[in-house]
């Protein structure tokens, strides 16, 4: 799971230097606060034009699959969204909505900022898309969980699970802190792309401690969130950078919902995702017909680039999420995803089984290697000493090279002392 720092809704004033002490600071006492002024703290929904959004597309009709720690279906925001869910972990209920791992309560905070309903007419947290339905695949994060399989497998069993149950958007603000994933990912990320599932992950909270994109986020095909400020610059410390970065979205002073009701403020590109997430939903619903590959182009050719002049950046990627413009510009069509593909990535980078020829032969397999070395000139030599270089030219010239200087130190030795005896013999 994506570290984030959050802070009791009571305390309202940032806390910088408290939040970079502590990744999750006490939320013993936290009371709830007056939902109007929850729903006034959602500046996103209107900085980045939501509610002008809502207009054309709420998320009706689209399934969002969230794979987190556990989707309370009893707080008040999410009474009704919650349509199925299970358990991977062994800990939870069979329908993903008990929490469960090292921070229980991650899963409800992503459903809130997502799909939160209200809890009234302009009152509790509303999700950036209020009417799409929630999958919860609940997952036992951490290392002495009691889970009874790996987080890795866990994962792969949920993405599958998702994509089983009807899943059009599959949420993961999670990271394994590394740029590769294992194996077992191959199969249940290329079912999700061969289903034509979108799948959005977190890049990774660079104060927290990842320090690089790490998976889901580096996976090809995956639609990869950073996070910025309230000024929609990249958050230094609740984002990290990459070049699998697809887009940007708010990633600080994000309020969300507690699974007991109460309210917190959150900082982390586990916030992000989830209102990119939403935003596929709008997308979505606005044009059933859309291939996973045409959203995600849809998503990315309306983003504001912010001033880069080379996209995608590793900054912002294609740039800043535009829901207005993702739902009504005109964005021609494409033939792949344009974040690559799982697929050709895996032919490349793992080994497959040996391919044969027409007569039946087996053909030659090319063993990849993890990260190969830049390619040398034909001219270029290796300046390392090979066994041929040390028996015939290192050693060798090394015994002349000590044997010269022994007999120039004797020399020099000679010398002085003849030198000496002149004198001596002169006085």
């Amino acid at each position: 799971m994506t570290p984030r720092a959050r802070r009791p809704f009571a305390v309202v004033a940032k806390a910088a230097a408290a939040a970079a002490a502590a990744t999750v600071l006490a939320l013993a006492g936290a009371a709830p606060a007056h939902a109007d002024t929850v729903r006034d703290l959602e500046y996103w929904l209107a900085d980045y034009g939501f509610t002008t959004a809502w207009n054309n597309s709420q998320g009706e009709g689209v399934t969002v699959a969230i794979i987190d720690t556990g989707v309370s279906g009893d707080v008040a925001e999410l009474r009704g969204a919650v349509v199925g869910g299970t358990d991977v972990s062994g800990l939870g209920t069979p329908d993903g909505q008990t929490p469960v791992g090292d921070d229980p309560d991650h899963g409800t905070l992503v459903a809130s900022l997502l799909a939160g309903r209200g809890t009234g007419e302009g009152n509790g947290v509303i999700g950036v898309a209020p009417k799409a339905d929630l999958l919860s695949a609940s997952v036992a994060f951490g290392q002495d969980t009691g889970a009874v399989k790996s987080n890795d497998d866990q994962i792969a069993e949920a993405v599958r699970w998702a994509v089983d149950n009807g899943a059009d958007v599959i949420n993961m603000s999670l990271t394994r802190n590394t740029r590769d994933w294992p194996e077992s990912w191959d199969d249940a990320f290329t079912y999700a792309f061969e289903n034509d599932v979108v799948v959005v992950a977190a890049a990774g909270n660079r104060g927290s401690g990842t320090s690089e994109v790490g998976a889901p986020a580096t996976i090809p095909g995956v639609l990869t969130v950073a996070g910025v400020d309230r000024e929609k610059n990249a958050s230094f410390d609740a984002s990290s950078q990459g070049i699998t970065i697809a887009v940007a979205a708010p990633s600080e002073d994000l309020v969300g919902a507690l699974p007991d009701g109460s309210y917190v403020q959150w900082d982390g590109t586990s916030a992000a995702a989830p209102i990119v997430s939403g935003l596929v939903a709008l997308i979505r619903s606005e044009y059933p017909d859309l291939d996973a590959a045409n959203v995600i182009e849809r998503l990315i050719r309306t983003a504001d680039p912010h001033g880069q002049e080379h996209v995608p950046s590793p900054l912002y990627g294609w740039g800043i999420i535009d829901p207005v413009e993702a739902l009504t510009a005109d964005v021609p069509e494409v033939d792949s995803s344009p974040l690559g593909s799982l697929a050709e990535w895996i032919t490349i980078h793992r080994r497959a089984d040996a391919p044969t020829t027409e007569s039946g032969d087996e053909a030659q397999v090319i063993v990849p290697i993890a990260d190969p070395p830049l390619p040398r000139s034909d001219g270029a030599q290796t300046l390392l000493p090979t066994a041929w270089t040390l028996a015939y030219i290192t050693v060798p010239l090394s015994l002349v090279a000590g044997f010269g200087t022994l007999a120039a130190l004797l020399g020099i030795g000679a010398t002085r002392h003849s030198r000496r005896t002149v004198r001596n013999r002169e006085q």
